[in-house]
């Protein structure tokens, strides 16, 4: 069969994005919507260690633009309280000592209403800051503003993530957003393989605009010919996993993911529950039946790895997916269309679908640093160098994810065992 992409995909221009006083008051409102829904007792609790409250990420993205940009670059600034450098400090041990962790939910003080107030405080010198003759010459100050807008925008992910684990603790099983869409039962598409030829290959950023420093430089890759399936992985076909005893052989799994299988209790991926009527899962609009043509969610790297096995498949390495990506613009099911959930796979052809948006998908590759990589200096060297060791590459982006965020070459990461996120699978094959 006839390749059907080109070695160096096309890549269409992605704009450059200008922090101007409107596009930082968009991105900082966002945040703000999503949290409306919530509670004061809702917004101050933590459900596990890996989690923050909604409070503490209204705060710490504050934070980032109050210590990386007003205090490092407005003599005048002041700050609201002091305390607040150590309360919200995520995990910069450069500037200072942490608080720590797993003990976000007991800062019952400050208030909601005091971290909404320490957020006016910085908005409003930020929009001045901005708003200042010449800002536009100050390319390197302007630099660290974009990044904490991107920041900003992968906490308002987290947030909704949050937010789900920790309402899935709740026995009232309560709902983040009430009228949950009508979701009709679709027939689960074919899936054909979409083949490259491999080669040698280029893998990184090289837009013009907004990227993470983990995403450069770019380089080269030798790839063998490889197969990406068309779609991702449905919960109809993970039930068959189940059903053929997928969570109990431990021939289809790594060591240490069975190991975490057994520990956790593994029998399902999260947040599914089985009663009389069969299969529901919760979501932010509370609990669903499990729909067989919705892709799979909140499964971990050691069970994507198991049910690619007992599919006679493997999972992609991320310069695979990212070749196949490259090509295509970033549009699917993200956090603005309000769905919160996957949705089934939609189109014909054989083209790839579903490669944003929807679910992160996970792949085999252990995250580290590409040839040549530097974390910038300062603090910010702290921000995703520090982390490349004992977790996995993700790619794609989520229905919680802001799609202006995302593009082919970003790379999210978690351990392997995480399965909070919104991640699925997508299989890939070795052509021969």
């Amino acid at each position: 069969m006839e390749p059907m992409y080109r070695e160096e995909p096309a890549r269409r221009a992605q704009p450059r994005s200008i922090p101007t006083p409107e596009r930082y008051a968009t991105i900082r409102a966002a945040t703000e919507v999503l949290c409306a829904p919530l509670s004061a007792e809702d917004a101050a609790l933590q459900s596990m260690p890996d989690a923050s409250p909604a409070k503490w990420h209204l705060a710490h993205s504050s934070w980032f633009f109050e210590t990386f940009v007003l205090q490092a670059a407005v003599p005048s600034y002041r700050v609201l309280s002091a305390a607040y450098h150590h309360l919200f400090n995520s995990y910069y041990q450069s500037m200072g000592t942490p608080y720590p962790r797993p003990q976000r939910g007991l800062l019952s003080r400050p208030s909601l209403d005091e971290v909404v107030a320490y957020r006016r405080h910085v908005d409003a010198w930020m929009t001045d800051l901005l708003a200042t003759p010449g800002i536009a010459e100050r390319g390197e100050l302007l630099s660290v503003i974009e990044l904490g807008l991107q920041h900003e925008q992968q906490h308002q992910e987290l947030l909704l993530t949050d937010v789900k684990h920790l309402f899935f603790q709740n026995p009232l099983r309560p709902s983040y957003q009430a009228g949950a869409q009508a979701r009709v039962a679709m027939p689960v598409p074919d899936r054909p393989w979409c083949e490259h030829a491999g080669g040698i290959a280029r893998i990184g950023y090289d837009g013009q605009g907004f990227s993470f420093d983990n995403e450069r430089p770019r380089h080269r890759r030798l790839l063998e010919p490889f197969a990406l399936a068309s779609r991702l992985v449905t919960n109809g076909e993970w039930l068959a996993f189940m059903a053929d005893g997928g969570y109990e052989r431990p021939q289809l799994w790594l060591s240490d993911g069975f190991d975490a299988a057994r520990a956790g209790g593994w029998r399902a991926p999260l947040y599914w529950e089985r009663d009389d009527c069969g299969w529901q899962l919760f979501t932010l609009s509370g609990m669903q039946p499990v729909s067989l043509a919705d892709p799979v969610c909140h499964v971990s790297a050691y069970e994507a790895d198991a049910f690619a096995r007992w599919a006679r498949a493997r999972l992609p390495g991320e310069d695979e997916w990212e070749v196949l990506a490259a090509g295509f613009l970033v549009e699917g099911n993200f956090v603005e269309g309000s769905l919160l959930q996957p949705r089934p796979a939609w189109g014909e052809g054989d083209a790839p679908r579903q490669l944003f948006g929807d679910v992160w998908e996970w792949t085999r590759s252990p995250y580290g640093p590409y040839p040549g990589y530097q974390p910038p200096e300062g603090a910010l060297g702290e921000y995703n160098g520090k982390f490349m060791a004992n977790q996995w590459v993700l790619r794609g982006g989520s229905c919680a994810s802001p799609q202006g965020h995302l593009r082919a070459s970003y790379r999210n990461f978690f351990p392997p065992s995480a399965r909070w996120q919104f991640s699925g699978v997508r299989l890939a094959r070795d052509l021969r």
